[in-house]
């Protein structure tokens, strides 16, 4: 799969000529990060929010209040919420866009350089980069200030691995022909540069440039008259291959994936480097690998969006009902009223109908909500700012908290059904400890006791060891232990640094080859330094040198590392480690005993999950050497099968091994991890793990991870052994079903060995079918493509960079976050949201439906039944805040009970708290209450006097108590909807009555009449109405029978149908029982962890080739150090469980 155009199908460059290059008419490197600006704001931001069918609803109904003959309300009624709508939502669209596009950019001018942005940035100009600077594009490297063309870089955005993030400026340096240089910063990777932990640590990645272009060095001239002409691929996605030539002085010199910079790498530890642009902007392998974000939507959204079209279908129906009312009734009574209320010229009952439905389309446009999705995004910001502010999910170690880096999909955590985990990094802690090792049918480790190594002036002192006769061996002078800890200190990529003397500090392409070596230091074997030639190895105090003659380096296909050394006494040897059932493959006969002895080790080692390696060797004759090299030399140097020939060299050689034993790594499991996927499993939320990892390492973190157990007898294995077999199991449609079906079957489902697309199609696979919520957790870069298929994406700001993080939907250090991220906020989120909507269509039906039911009463004339003002306020500031109190603060049990009792979750998952249904409930509710608030006043009005005497009741008098009465019964129901009342609430509540009332007296005052005569026509109905004894009698009569019935409903229900909602909601201040002692067994299994390797092409090739070797020493920061496993200090949280029909404890 590749993004490139499929109109180029080869790139041609010329160094420093920008009218050639231009004739190609390629991508600048201008990357648009802003939706709006300065000019476009208003308009853009307006046309897209009218595309919201609520807002353009309104907007139609303004223009129907501009007509005379159908308005039947003023002009602000519609114009005052629709402005607030718009503004508000216009604020919040323009300070998203500032944030995203903060564009600081730095101009300077340095001898004969000059500064430009990264905009301007052309294919074939050469840029000049400085240590801790971005690459600005994807570059050809060609000089450099480290020996022979190295530059060490970081590949945070690329690939997730990340080192020490040391201060610095980020300017960025462009030659062109005339002697001008351009340096720029770029906005995104700014932006994504403040995200990194400054205390992150791990490896660092070396590139080479040819040597040739070497030569240049930073000399201006030469680079100025540089004239080389590459041929290369087009623009793709593909990180890991490029394949380009370049013609230089009529020589053409092969191009590959190590002489390349890509956009988005750092350069570290190199104080300078040239490169020449191949790909910009959008060209770039970083942004081809973007992809198309799409924007996610909660199934609450898509539901809210099928109920407003029948809400609209609803008025509809209200409207047509209402206007052949109003035709029949012109019809048989308007002759009758034609004295004093003379009918326009040509106005007949059937166009008073048509006319009549436009009125009341205005009318009832209340059943519409036009706040509603204001405040739904009210409502889902306060809920990400309680994921922000949470203590319990912040990691103090690292300094990180949780955060919410998305608003919209809150509710949407509270009905997870399936969640898809990546392994290592996610689960496990991604640093690798030496645990236990198996040297000539012996095994070591695990006793107790720390091994004291002050004997070993270079030891590394956080390196801990659990056996006291492994060092007695060692310092005893046994051979086998020497050579399995030479072969530890020889046999890898490792690279080391010394800041001061003894003080060692290794960059390793992996965190087991960095564990691995640092056990080698401890036990006496120091590898201190290393040439393109030798490897200099402290041996008990004695410094050796090795000559180094050949790396046969790892991949994921041969699964093994070799190197062939020649020691001081003219010894050649083969030392050779990798996964045990690839080296016992290749073992000599008489290695049989050692390896039956080391295969029954390797089977415990897998039973307490650690990472396992075989280590073997053998010595070589001098005269095959020889003749092996120059084989080895002409497939180095082929254009042609060049991986192929040197496949079968290395499989040659790498024959008839003497085993000395094996490795066993540990890659601990993340504090509460277990006890996690426990209580996920008890939420009834379905757990996949997808990794790339073999299979057997996977089972055994299943099993670590209380996801696999032994009594689980069944274990189905779907495998196959070459593309085709794979492809048939999961990519071709026809298996697609049947793969789905039968791993929905399994308690456990674990992917072994997928590629991050596969990661995401499996994803996709389950949305498609299952049409269930999914959520996808990971924290590296292979994780990213998974993150974004899934509804919700989790990223991990681990180990492996920044990647997964800057995908998510939300984000956080540990794993175990993840349960409180669902059970309490997801469910607290989902809960609050449905009772919102609830209540909102609730207090909208019952305000609306009120007018229907007056139409009958009023000859269908589309007159108001409330006051103007009130119809204008209710939505805005009467009913406004108690329920977004309702919605921010309500709960109905705490976070300690939510994880008491996980089966709590169930409900979000089943959509019972809001679905269609639901909704119907709520229309039919509303029915019945606005028939109470429209009856009971007006039969209580009819044809009534004032207590005097004085007075009849009249039109005003009734409007007041109708919308007296409909507040007070409203904010009833939404104390009995509240579970958990605060301050907050209570002010809101109360507080919106004592508005209501106040702005009453005040727009019903004499002084309001004066000045504004046609805006308050009520003159005087609240005092004159409001101190009568009959009008509270039939308000509090009123609020009764609308409440009645849902109180005794709720009661009949918790009474006779209890839910464990309502059990645990009655119990809740009961003392939680103490969390029984848990003793995890330990697990006796024949399965085998995999290789400790990486999953990526190793640095044989470099090293041998000695251009990794320095000019001067210079101090670099630590790259790989061992470190403490970063455990928290919390101890895990242990909680029983209850099934439906238990009864939860009782208060005491």
């Amino acid at each position: 799969f590749s993004c490139f155009s499929p109109t180029e199908e080869e790139r041609n460059i010329r160094a420093n000529d920008r009218e050639y290059n231009l004739s190609y008419k390629y991508a600048n490197n201008a990357i648009k990060t802003s939706k709006y600006n300065i000019f476009t704001f208003l308009p853009l931001n307006l046309f897209e929010q009218f595309q919201r069918l609520a807002n353009a609803y309104f907007l139609f109904l303004l223009c129907l209040q501009l007509i005379p003959d159908i308005s039947s309300l003023s002009w602000f009624t519609t114009v005052v919420p629709l402005v607030l709508v718009l503004a508000m939502t216009m604020a919040k669209d323009g300070s998203d866009d500032i944030v995203s596009d903060q564009k600081q950019l730095t101009m300077f001018t340095l001898y004969r350089l000059r500064s430009e942005k990264w905009m301007n940035v052309q294919v074939g100009d050469i840029i000049k980069l400085q240590n801790n600077q971005f690459v600005t594009a994807d570059l050809l490297l060609l000089s450099s200030s480290e020996p022979l063309n190295l530059v060490y870089i970081e590949t945070a955005e690329l690939d997730g691995c990340v080192s020490v993030l040391p201060a610095s400026e980020f300017d960025v340096c462009v030659c062109l022909c005339v002697y001008t240089c351009i340096s720029f910063k770029d906005p995104l990777s700014l932006f994504a540069l403040l995200l990194f932990s400054s205390s992150s640590e791990t490896n660092l990645k070396v590139k080479q440039g040819l040597t040739v272009t070497g030569e240049l060095e930073d000399s201006i001239e030469k680079l100025a008259s540089f004239d080389g002409q590459v041929r290369c691929e087009p623009p793709n996605n593909r990180l890991d291959k490029f394949t380009g030539c370049l013609s230089l002085d009529g020589a053409m010199y092969s191009l590959d994936n190590e002489k390349i910079l890509l956009r988005g790498c750092t350069l570290r530890n190199t104080q300078w480097c040239f490169g020449l642009v191949l790909f910009g902007g959008p060209d770039t392998k970083l942004m081809q690998n973007c992809g198309k974000t799409t924007f996610k939507r909660t199934s609450i959204d898509r539901l809210m969006n099928v109920l407003v079209l029948s809400i609209f279908g609803f008025l509809a129906i209200m409207c047509l009902i209402l206007a052949i009312g109003n035709g029949i009734w012109e019809y048989q009574e308007g002759a009758t009223f034609a004295a004093f209320l003379p009918k326009p010229e040509g106005v007949n009952p059937p166009f008073s109908a048509f006319l009549t439905f436009w009125s009341y389309v205005i009318i009832l446009n209340t059943v519409v909500p036009i706040s509603l999705y204001v405040s739904v995004e009210i409502i889902r910001l306060g809920n990400s700012f309680y994921i922000d502010w949470d203590r319990k999910m912040y990691y103090p170690k690292n300094d990180t908290p949780a955060q919410a880096r998305t608003t919209t999909l809150n509710e949407e955590l509270g009905q997870i059904k399936y969640i898809f985990s990546d392994k290592t990094g996610t689960l496990t802690q991604n640093i690798m400890t030496f645990n236990k090792c198996s040297i000539n049918g012996k095994s070591y480790g695990g006793e107790q006791g720390v091994v004291d190594f002050s004997w070993n002036k270079l030891a590394d002192p956080k390196f801990w060891f659990h056996d006291h006769s492994l060092v007695e061996v060692v310092r005893g002078g046994n051979p086998k232990a020497h050579d399995f800890f030479r072969l530890l200190a020889l046999c890898h990529t490792v690279m080391p640094e010394e800041k001061k003397e003894g003080e060692l500090y290794y960059q390793a392409q992996s965190p087991d080859e960095g564990a691995l070596v640092t056990a080698a230091r401890n036990f006496g074997f120091v590898f201190r330094s290393r040439t393109p030639e030798s490897i200099t190895v402290v041996e008990m105090g004695k410094l050796v040198t090795y000559e180094l003659l050949a790396v046969l380096d790892f991949n994921n296909v041969r699964k093994r590392m070799s190197v062939i050394v020649r020691s001081p006494d003219g010894r050649l040897t083969l030392y050779c480690k990798g996964a045990d059932t690839i080296i016992f493959e290749r073992l000599h006969p008489s290695s049989k005993n050692v390896m039956e002895a080391t295969t029954q080790h390797l089977n415990e080692y897998a039973g307490d999950g650690l990472r396992t390696l075989a280590l073997a060797y053998k010595d070589i004759d001098l005269n095959y050497m020889e003749d092996w090299k120059k084989r080895h030399h002409e497939a180095s140097t082929g254009m042609e099968q060049r991986e192929e020939k040197l496949d079968a060299l290395y499989e040659e050689i790498e024959k008839g091994l003497l085993l000395l034993g094996a490795t066993a790594v540990e890659d601990k499991l993340q504090d509460g991890v277990p006890q996690t996927i426990e209580q996920l499993a008890k939420a009834d939320i379905k757990i996949w793990v997808l990794t790339g990892d073999k299979q057997e390492t996977a089972e055994n973190i299943g099993y670590s991870c209380n996801m696999l157990r032994e009594e689980m007898t069944e274990v189905f294995i779907v495998a196959g052994n070459t593309a085709e077999e794979v492809r048939a199991y999961a990519l071709e449609k026809d298996m697609q079903k049947e793969l789905l079906r039968t791993a929905c079957m399994c308690q456990t489902v674990i992917c072994c060995r997928v590629t991050p697309l596969q990661k995401a199609q499996v994803v996709e696979l389950v949305k498609k079918y299952k049409q269930a919520i999914t959520l996808a957790i990971g924290d590296g870069a292979n994780d990213v493509s998974m993150i974004k298929a899934a509804h919700i994406g989790v990223g991990i700001s681990g180990q492996e960079g920044m990647q997964a993080v800057l995908s998510s939907d939300y984000s956080f250090a540990q794993f175990r976050y993840l349960q409180r991220l669902l059970l309490v906020h997801g469910r607290w989120s989902y809960l609050r949201m449905c009772k919102f909507l609830r209540y909102f269509f609730y207090k909208n039906f019952t305000f609306t439906l009120v007018h229907f039911w007056y139409g009958f009463f009023c000859g269908f004339s589309a007159q108001t039944v409330y006051d103007e003002w009130f119809i204008t306020l209710y939505n805005l500031v009467y009913t406004a805040l108690p329920v977004l109190g309702l919605s921010l603060f309500d709960q109905d049990v705490n976070d300690r009970w939510s994880f008491q009792y996980p089966q709590l979750y169930a409900p979000g998952q089943l959509n019972q708290y809001f679905s269609k249904k639901a909704f119907i409930y709520t229309v039919l509710h509303s029915g019945y209450s606005s028939l109470v608030l429209f009856f009971i006043p007006w039969a209580a009005m009819y044809d009534t006097v004032r207590d005097d005497g004085k007075d009849i009741v009249d039109y005003q008098s009734f409007a007041l108590l109708a919308q007296t009465c409909l507040l007070i019964a409203v904010n009833i129901q939404l104390g009995l909807d509240t579970y958990y009342w605060t301050a907050v609430n209570q002010f809101f509540l109360w507080g919106s009555l004592s508005v209501y009332f106040a702005v009453t007296f005040t727009m019903y005052s004499n002084g309001m009449f004066l000045i504004f005569t046609s805006s308050f026509p009520f003159i005087g109905a609240a005092r004159n109405s409001l101190n009568q004894p009959n009008m509270w009698l039939t308000i509090l009569i009123t609020s009764i029978l609308c409440v009645v019935p849902v109180v005794a409903y709720r009661f009949l229900r918790i009474l006779l149908w209890p839910t464990i909602n309502d059990k645990v909601s009655v119990n809740e201040k009961a003392v939680l029982p103490a969390a029984p002692r848990r003793i995890q067994p330990r697990r006796i299994s024949t399965r085998r962890s995999g290789y400790a390797f990486s999953h990526a092409q190793g640095y044989g090739d470099l090293v041998t080739s000695g251009r990794f070797l320095r000019r001067t020493p210079r101090s670099r920061g630590i790259v790989f150090s061992h470190t403490d496993s970063p455990l928290a200090q919390a101890k895990p949280q242990l909680y029983r469980t209850i099934v439906e029909g238990e009864e939860p404890p009782q208060i005491p």
